[in-house]
């Protein structure tokens, strides 16, 4: 079963500042509660993001970075999570304070039993997330 969910969250913070920090690919242990430890192979589109979690193992490959679009495309090629297919986008626009929006856009295959599950649990860490970038930025 095919399952889209975004997550929009207006932060306190400028939108290069947020995009930045966005594209650096390397910081979702800081940001997600969930995630123990990241660490990034490679750089740019190409690149692999290696997470651990207490339910086992994330791959991430790069697929995009578009500085003019200010977006990022990741595959997850390895996942405890019970999907077949798991693309994330994440996009920052201009508020119309020149404070970021961030759009986290989750696309996804599972059994359809599974499908609510997942989309909850991507919905909270996404949004668990975001608020922890927001955290950090502000702090730095």
């Amino acid at each position: 079963m095919h399952t889209k969910q975004a997550i929009t969250k207006k932060l306190n913070v400028p939108t290069d500042k947020a995009w930045q920090a966005i594209r650096g690919i390397d910081r979702l242990d800081v940001w997600f509660p969930i995630i123990n430890t990241c660490r990034v192979d490679g750089t740019g589109v190409g690149a692999h993001r290696h997470m651990t979690l207490e339910g086992g193992k994330i791959t991430d490959l790069i697929e995009e970075v578009s500085d003019a679009d200010q977006r990022l495309v990741y595959l997850r090629t390895e996942s405890p999570f019970p999907v077949t297919h798991y693309r994330g986008t994440v996009e920052v626009f201009d508020s119309y304070d020149a404070q970021a929006v961030v759009t986290w856009t989750i696309d996804f295959e599972s059994s359809p039993e599974d499908s609510a599950a997942v989309a909850d649990l991507v919905k909270n860490a996404i949004s668990d997330g975001i608020d922890g970038m927001e955290k950090d930025l502000l702090a730095h």
